[in-house]
C-alpha cells in the first residue's frame, strides 16, 4: 500500500495521527518517569550469568548495531505506512509496559556495571546517564520489535542477529541483568501478539 493509497482512507489518516500524539504523550511521560526511577532506591540481587565473566565496553558496539538497525528499519519501513503504523503501534505499547515493569520492579544495577552512554536518549532524557532503567532492557526489545515488524527475509534475519548481539553485548558489559534482558523477548511478542489480535479485531468490526 502507497501513502497515497494510504492517507485516502480517512480512518487511516485519523488512526496515523492518533498514533503520534499518543507516541509524543508516553515519551515525553517516560523521560519524567525515568528521572523518578533513578532517584528511587531499588534491589540488587546476584546474577549467576554476569558471576561467569568480567565486564567489557562494548558501547560502541551496541549503538552501532542499534542505530545502524533503526536507520534500515526506516528505510524499509517508510515506503510501506500500514506496516511503519504497525511498528510505531508496537513501539508504543511495548514503552508502556516498559514504564509499569519498571514501577513494579526498581532495581539498583548490577554491581560491576559499565556505564553505556547513549547519545540519543542523554540529549533529549534528563541530560545523565542512566542506570536504573532496567526492567525490562529497552535496547534489545526495541530491536526485537524491528524483527518481528519486517516481512523481508534478508532484512529479517539482519534484525534477528542484531537483537542477539545487542542482548549479549548489554550483558557482557552488565549494563542489565541477565533476566531483563530474556524478560524483553517475552513482554515484546506478549505486545506484538496483543496488537496483531487489536487489528484484526477492529478490521471484522469495520467489515
Amino acid at each position: 500500500m502507497t501513502w497515497k493509497e494510504f492517507l485516502s482512507v480517512r480512518r487511516n489518516k485519523n488512526e496515523m495521527l492518533l498514533t503520534l500524539i499518543t507516541l509524543a504523550v508516553i515519551l515525553f511521560s517516560l523521560t519524567k518517569f525515568l528521572v523518578y526511577v533513578e532517584s528511587r532506591n531499588g534491589v540488587s540481587f546476584y546474577d549467576p550469568i554476569l558471576a561467569l565473566f568480567e565486564p567489557i565496553d562494548l558501547t560502541w558496539l551496541t549503538f552501532t548495531l542499534i542505530y545502524g538497525s533503526l536507520i534500515a528499519a526506516l528505510i524499509y519501513l517508510i515506503p510501506k505506512p500500514d506496516k511503519l503504523l504497525f511498528a510505531v503501534q508496537l513501539y508504543t505499547l511495548m514503552v508502556v509496559l516498559r514504564i509499569i515493569a519498571m514501577w513494579l520492579l526498581p532495581l539498583n544495577p548490577p554491581d560491576k556495571m559499565i556505564m553505556l552512554v547513549d547519545p540519543f536518549v542523554e540529549f533529549f532524557g534528563t541530560g545523565k546517564t542512566l542506570t536504573k532503567d532496567l526492567f525490562f532492557s529497552g535496547h534489545t526489545a526495541t530491536l526485537f520489535i524491528l524483527f518481528l515488524s519486517t516481512d523481508e527475509k534478508i532484512l529479517k534475519k539482519v534484525f534477528l542477529l542484531s537483537t542477539i548481539c545487542v542482548a549479549v553485548s548489554v550483558l557482557l558489559q552488565h549494563v542489565h541483568y541477565s533476566i531483563d534482558v530474556f524478560a524483553a523477548l517475552f513482554f515484546t511478542y506478549g505486545c506484538y501478539a496483543i496488537l496483531k489480535l487489536a487489528v484484526q479485531f477492529f478490521k471484522k468490526a469495520i467489515n
